[in-house]
């Protein structure tokens, strides 16, 4: 892979699985130095550390933060500004679902629904601001959700966390314009992850469908593409926006969601 990255920094939120993972082994594989942070069993955070740190030739910072408590969010920043020198790119990419109607929605998982998926953005964004501003470059990437330009029922709190995150994405790319920093927000769709999966088997058992028509009836039924987005994708396009060609792009919400939010 080209070293498009060479010398950048990079605190990666959510990153020992999935989406966050996949986004941290691209940026090492580009020459950047990464940190993560996630929560998972032992076994599954060392073998993250590992895979970085067969990239990178050195060990991957890691953090293991709360990040419904705005202070931990604030430590895990001072962190990753102290082990990698510096922070030149923010993924906030950590975050919780939970789904019931409006009027069954436990008030509690609303809290940290928006505390995990859409204040915690805010608050490392805060904290990291200055100093990509005084550096005279940056990138924040936001990952959104293809719920972040349009809704489904039983997700209110994802759903306005999603909209709040590209909301914010814009207004940071505002104030951001003339400093060298940029803001975008990616927007995918469903994308496979082992968390996505296991929705198949539950979708499997409790409508007695065959793995083909529980992903493309059920799962995937707004997804015009019927097939999943790859982590890979994710990743590519995130790798993109904090590349050398991208400064003229900011403010954006970008969809990867084979075409869910086209219609």
């Amino acid at each position: 892979m080209e070293r498009t990255l060479q010398g950048r920094t990079a605190l990666v939120t959510g990153s020992t699985s999935g989406i966050g993972l996949g986004i941290a082994q691209a940026f090492a594989a580009a020459g950047a130095k990464v940190m993560l942070h996630g929560l998972g069993a032992p076994g599954q955070i060392d073998q993250a550390r590992a895979e970085l740190f067969k990239l990178m030739g050195e060990d991957a910072p890691y953090s293991p933060a709360d990040l419904s408590d705005p202070r931990e969010v604030r430590r895990m920043c001072a962190q990753a500004q102290a082990e990698l020198g510096r922070v030149d790119i923010l993924v906030n990419n950590a975050g919780i679902q939970f789904t019931a109607p409006v009027e069954e929605f436990p008030e509690e998982k609303w809290d940290a629904i928006i505390a995990i998926n859409l204040s915690s953005a805010f608050h490392a964004t805060r904290a990291l601001l200055p100093g990509m501003k005084e550096a005279g470059w940056g990138r924040v990437v936001n990952i959104a959700s293809a719920h972040g330009l349009v809704a489904s029922p039983n997700k209110v709190a994802y759903v306005a966390a999603k909209h709040g995150i590209v909301g914010m994405t814009k207004v940071v790319a505002l104030e951001t314009a003339r400093s060298g920093v940029t803001c975008n927000a990616i927007c995918p769709g469903f994308v496979r992850t082992p968390l996505a999966e296991k929705q198949v088997d539950a979708i499997m058992q409790a409508q007695g469908l065959d793995a083909e028509h529980a992903l493309t009836d059920v799962l995937l039924h707004s997804q015009p593409s019927k097939k999943w987005v790859e982590i890979e994708e994710v990743a590519q396009m995130a790798l993109y926006i904090c590349g050398p060609n991208s400064g003229s792009l900011t403010g954006a919400a970008l969809s990867v969601d084979g075409g869910w939010t086209a219609g």
